[in-house]
């Protein structure tokens, strides 16, 4: 026969189950959700403790066997949350992205116990790829985790994040996280965009091996119109939109219905069509800071391009290198500056 006691019953911690005699065999803890609590017992049989917290708002049912054959059944509640967190999750599930894509996690609330969210965090590789999570302050002001590999991925790479975070509290100000995620991606083609602003030519890489050159016209130098350097990840197709000078800081001056528009960053820096800047490609550096081209040059490259390709973007005449959060533009830090953005580092 056995008795228990101390069913801890506060959400974020794990469950324990303790003997007041006899010892366990089995202890089996179901919630109210349709899940159930892993854990493991001591050595001498007189506790049981779960791998994973009680979930906020959640009933769970113990029931315990002893190793005499005895049986005991308790249930106990963990209180609602005060407040829940959640998160976005790019790129989004079942996508096929280029070599640079970063998993990247935005989350609703702040996340102070960042050391025990990364541990929730598991990301595994079909090739055993070499990774860290890093952590910054989204371009939106939000709280945000990227996953960014050692070297850009290699093709053909399946990639699966299992975020075990129900039950997790996020701190202060952040609330619980009462739900899993998981979501997979595959690494696409080998494919990279250098772009040499001094020279004016964009030319895509594929394998290696330079497959298409393009004039351009970067941003114009010696101000807020210069185009950013370093690698910017390719973070959306966005095809025709509008563009107004307005939402990035420039006045009036354009107001314009863009082509083939390819997001490079959040603040604003995207290749895509030009044609009005025609007299410049190829000899003049004269935008307002995104990569211009012709219009069947632009079609060629929309068609090519690959959401998460790198554009690798050098040139004398810029105003600096894209950070961090801004787009997804941790390659510009090294391995070790990236690590040392990790929690758990």
């Amino acid at each position: 026969m056995v008795n228990l006691t101390g069913q801890q019953a506060k959400a974020g911690s794990p469950v324990k189950v303790t003997a007041t005699d006899g010892t366990l065999s089995r202890v089996a803890v179901a919630s109210d959700k349709g899940g159930a609590l892993a854990g493991t017992l001591s050595a001498d049989g007189k506790s049981w403790t779960s791998t994973r917290n009680a979930a906020p708002g959640t009933g769970y049912t113990v029931q315990a066997t002893a190793r005499d054959g005895g049986t005991a059944k308790a249930s106990f509640a963990t209180a609602a949350p005060g407040k829940v967190n959640k998160l976005i999750l790019a790129p989004g599930k079942n996508t096929t992205v280029g070599v640079a894509q970063p998993l990247s996690i935005v989350f609703d609330h702040p996340v102070k116990n960042r050391a025990a969210v990364e541990k929730q965090l598991k990301v595994t590789t079909s090739n055993h790829t070499q990774g860290s999570w890093g952590w910054m302050r989204d371009y939106s002001g939000k709280d945000r985790a990227d996953w960014r590999p050692k070297e850009y991925w290699k093709p053909g790479t399946k990639v699966t994040l299992k975020a075990d975070l129900n039950g997790t509290d996020s701190g202060t100000a952040g609330g619980f996280f009462v739900r899993d995620y998981t979501t997979q991606f595959t690494i696409g083609r080998s494919q990279s965009m250098k772009v040499n602003l001094d020279t004016k030519q964009l030319s895509v890489y594929q394998d290696g091996r330079r497959v298409k050159q393009i004039p351009v016209s970067g941003g114009a130098p010696g101000g807020e119109k210069a185009s950013w350097k370093g690698i910017a990840v390719l973070m959306s197709k966005e095809g025709t939109i509008n563009m107004r000078s307005e939402t990035v800081g420039l006045g009036s001056t354009y107001d314009k219905m863009v082509d083939d528009s390819m997001r490079l960053t959040w603040s604003g820096m995207y290749a895509h069509a030009a044609p009005w800047n025609a007299a410049y490609f190829g000899n003049t550096n004269h935008s307002s800071g995104c990569i211009g081209m012709s219009d069947a040059d632009a079609d060629s490259l929309y068609a090519l391009a690959q959401v998460g390709d790198p554009f690798e973007i050098t040139g004398a005449d810029t105003k600096g290198t894209v950070s961090p959060e801004n787009g997804y533009g941790e390659w510009n830090l090294s391995w070790a500056d990236w690590q040392a953005k990790s929690a758990l580092h």
